[in-house]
């Protein structure tokens, strides 16, 4: 959704409009100071969960501790609704709330914060450019037994701390026919902010769980009935057009973080060791890149 650019008196109509929308609550500068989990005011224990949105370290450890996480764009925010989570508040400026006026109506009793582009930018620390902001509920931990049931193909992502990366194989997921992610303990937040933007929401499409004794989990996978396959470059690594051609009734690919790779462990434990092969001196690709080459080669035929 491109930035709306309005004149002087298209922002007054617009406004007057979202104003008549009833769970609208302007806010201003002198709101800010305030905004903190002790407030007495509602509305200035909200909009805690929107300051330093640019601060990674602190949001990574807080977030899951407060029980939310953050929707970034009108579309990624209609996706989670779509995916049934629940919203606690939105955030917003005149130029965009209209055209959520649709969401917002729907969710009368969530509270709709607005104000000018100055105000959200000294809230949250960036141009909100997007279109919105959601503070919404993170869902119940999923164990990795429940996401297993009735999936065929299962991608496992090994201590990737990069978000764009962890977006970006959850995009790829959902294209090409994984049907579970399961995540290990020192993994990046999936439903952190740049997580979810870069997946463009299809974080909520896919079951994910997080591992809690990794890689033993992989003896779960194994009872299950799963092929595992760890994507690591050793002597007796088959490709994965081979895997593909084998086709296995049920299949779990294992990425690991760049650099490093899998651990030694980990590839031990996996049934398979397989490789993308490589031209032109180049020794691997992005994991992101792999990720979704491996999911178009194993997909369920």
């Amino acid at each position: 959704m491109k930035n709306p650019q309005y004149g002087p008196d298209e922002l007054a109509a617009r406004r007057a409009h979202v104003d008549a929308i009833p769970s609208v609550i302007r806010i201003g500068h002198q709101d800010l100071a305030h905004a903190n989990g002790r407030a007495e005011d509602q509305r200035l224990r909200d909009l805690r969960f929107y300051r330093g949105l640019t601060d990674v370290r602190m949001r990574t450890s807080r977030e899951s501790e407060w029980g939310v996480y953050i929707a970034e764009s009108s579309k990624v925010l209609r996706r989670a609704l779509d995916a049934g989570h629940q919203p606690m508040s939105f955030l917003t400026s005149d130029k965009w709330a209209a055209d959520l006026e649709d969401v917002l109506r729907a969710w009368p009793d969530v509270p709709a914060y607005v104000s000018e582009d100055a105000v959200l930018e000294e809230l949250t620390g960036f141009h909100l450019h997007r279109g919105a902001l959601a503070v919404m509920r993170r869902p119940q931990p999923v164990a990795v037994e429940d996401v297993l049931r009735g999936a065929r193909r299962v991608a496992i992502l090994e201590d990737i701390v990069d978000h764009t990366n962890m977006g970006a194989i959850f995009r790829s997921a959902a294209a090409l026919g994984i049907d579970a992610v399961i995540v290990t303990p020192r993994c990046a937040d999936p439903l952190y902010r740049r997580s979810i933007r870069v997946s463009m929401g299809t974080v909520f499409q896919i079951p994910w769980a997080r591992s809690e004794s990794w890689p033993d989990d992989l003896a779960v996978l194994h009872d299950h009935g799963f092929v595992t396959a760890a994507l690591a470059l050793e002597s007796d690594s088959i490709s994965v057009a081979e895997l593909g051609t084998r086709n296995p009734e049920r299949l779990a690919l294992i990425l690991g973080t760049e650099g490093h790779g899998l651990h030694r462990r980990t590839i031990a434990t996996a049934s398979e060791t397989v490789m993308i092969p490589m031209g032109n001196g180049v020794d691997s690709l992005n994991v992101a890149a792999a990720s979704a080459v491996a999911f178009w080669e194993t997909r369920v035929r």
